[in-house]
């Protein structure tokens, strides 16, 4: 194995420190597929029977492991190294993502535990820790085929097939420790007011003291303030001296610095409001066509990691370079690092959970999807790119039992109560309760038919929904296809033996006419606010990508520009 640390760059933007350290790398490893490893003291052990590449998932290749199939549980060992000093301070242990249940052991004891694959979490261990090495074990399991937990794209078959590809067990994104003093900022919540160009910034904190904070554009310092801590938390309007607003393809970000006692933190916000109107979904007061494409965040070597940073911005670039100006970040949480470069070049997201897999027919599905939703809400509220939540995609029915529509609707009150600032839509697709916008998917091939679907619509009349007996509808809402196209092409095979949505088409100028068609129908509708084309780049054998897997472009890039990017009837209205 390679001795450099893979994923090097600090994993959370928003919240960097100088004393922090990265744990990526080479640790031991073991499979545990009788899950027995609690009851034969693995957390005790000086040593496991591998090793594998963190953060990479043992079914990835670059993890050195590459097993493809079912891995009930697997546990991790390395060692972390504390001096003396940082022993006067808290040690905190950072995990940016671990599929599914997961516990951590420091020098054998039980430091903490979490559940759910897709969000981040921090454990205290400083009580555990001695000054030198100090063991730190961790033990994950996994089982997607239970409906127990959310999995997304995960396949519940040993074969990837259709929609549904390799799993992930695991550790998968970055674990780093940080060293901070006894009184630190625990985190904080940015909303922006672009009328009166203030940031009120409120933030958790560790301890009591001064919280400070200065803003810089550029270099140029515009603003400052401070206030004192009071039970732990604190307010702060931090008057702007400058004003430049966030938007789509101008990442305007404001550099931040945030003081507390000893403790120093860079962070950046943005400055933006997004707005409904009747029709329309407004950023920053003006109707801006979302052009979104979708995104599933699947690599063909680090399958749910990406192999370097440059992979990240690899792939908003592919997307601006076919015309989009965003993605709806499909069935995944994305890591905070692609957020990231996201919010730096003004590409608009649709935050989303991976709900597949969950079986919303049971009570029991609320405890499992809320506890994980609220974490991604708190982590990931900041960025400005995120134009909207989306908690759940495509309800289905399990098993012949219909969702429950409680579930779905106290997820939308809980998101619209602890995020009033942007748009919800509690599930995309189908099947709607409580919604802020009504979304279809559409995979009909037929341009004329796929026109009509929605010419009512165009002067005010009835959306098309192919599910329309299972919604709850309120009239008014903005509207748009959040899932279409999904053409299926792959030029070195089969073209009808590739996976896709519909009949392929048998020339490539057959595809950029269907192309056109479809994309026009609906950027020409001057009531609809948006789209979202599957899909951005093939993923394994599903191969309906303007993409190869491998991030090859399958035609001249420039004519899809040219279709996306023009004006949309609602940005002339």
């Amino acid at each position: 194995m390679s001795n450099q640390i893979p994923r090097p760059e600090h994993p959370q933007p928003q919240m960097e420190r100088k004393n922090w350290q990265n744990l990526n790398g080479e640790w031991e490893f073991a499979f545990d597929f009788g899950r027995s490893g609690l009851d034969r003291k693995f957390q005790e052990r000086e040593h496991l029977d591998r090793t594998i590449l963190v953060p990479f998932c043992p079914e990835s290749d670059l993890s050195g492991v590459g097993y493809k199939d079912f891995i009930p549980a697997v546990w991790y060992l390395r060692t972390l190294d504390v001096t003396a000093e940082q022993l006067k301070g808290r040690i905190l242990l950072h995990f940016g993502a671990v599929d599914y249940q997961c516990t951590v052991f420091v020098n054998g004891a039980k430091a903490g535990e979490h559940k759910g694959g897709y969000t981040s979490f921090t454990l205290d261990i400083t009580g555990l820790c001695k000054e030198g090495a100090n063991r730190l074990t961790v033990y994950a399991e996994d089982d997607n085929r239970h409906g127990w937990q959310p999995h997304g794209k995960q396949s519940e078959l040993f074969y990837s097939h259709n929609c549904d590809y390799t799993r992930t067990t695991g550790i998968w994104q970055t674990v780093w420790a940080e060293y901070v003093p006894a009184s630190y900022i625990k985190s904080v919540k940015y909303y922006p007011n672009i009328t009166e160009g203030t940031l009120l910034i409120q933030a958790t904190l560790c301890g009591e003291g001064v919280l400070e904070a200065e803003a810089d554009f550029e270099g140029r310092p515009c603003g400052k303030g401070s206030v004192r801590a009071e039970n732990g938390v604190a307010s702060l309007l931090l008057k702007l001296d400058e004003l430049h607003l966030w938007g789509a393809g101008q990442g305007n970000l404001y550099g931040l610095t945030l003081r507390f006692g000893q403790d120093e933190v860079k962070s950046y916000a943005g400055m933006r409001e997004i707005r409904i109107d009747g029709y329309k979904v407004l950023l920053n007061g003006e109707p801006v066509f979302q052009r979104l494409v979708l995104d599933q965040g699947f690599y063909p070597d680090g399958i749910y990691t990406a192999p370097s940073e440059e992979a990240l911005v690899r792939d908003i670039e592919l997307s601006l370079a076919a015309g989009f100006n965003g993605a709806r970040l499909h069935e995944k949480v994305f890591e905070p690092r692609f957020l990231y470069h996201c919010d730096r070049l003004g590409y608009l997201a649709w935050g989303e959970m991976a709900n597949w897999g969950l079986d919303l027919s049971r009570p029991e599905a609320l405890e499992a999807f809320l506890c994980e939703w609220l974490e991604e809400l708190e982590r990931d509220f900041n960025h400005p790119a995120i134009v909207g939540w989306c908690p759940f995609n495509e309800t289905w029915d399990r098993d012949g039992r219909q969702q429950l529509n409680c579930t779905l609707a106290m997820v939308y009150r809980v998101t619209k109560q602890l995020d009033p600032t942007r748009p919800c839509i509690d599930t995309s697709g189908n099947f709607h309760v409580a919604t802020d916008i009504y979304d279809v998917h559409d995979y009909e091939q037929d341009v004329e038919k796929f026109a009509a679907h929605y010419a009512p619509f165009r002067t005010g009349g009835k959306f098309y929904d192919a599910h329309e007996s299972r919604q709850q509808y309120t009239p008014g809402l903005p509207m748009f296809v959040s899932e279409y196209g999904g053409i299926k092409w792959n030029p070195n095979a089969d073209v009808q033996a590739a996976w896709g949505y519909g009949n392929g088409p048998e020339t490539e100028e057959e595809f950029i006419a269907r192309y056109r068609g479809l994309t026009n129908a609906l950027l020409d509708n001057p009531n609809m606010f948006g789209f979202c084309y599957t899909q951005l780049y093939d993923v394994e054998q599903e191969t309906n990508g303007l993409y190869t897997y491998g991030r090859e472009p399958k035609f001249d890039m420039s004519i899809f520009h040219a279709i996306n990017s023009r004006p949309a009837a609602i940005e002339g209205k």
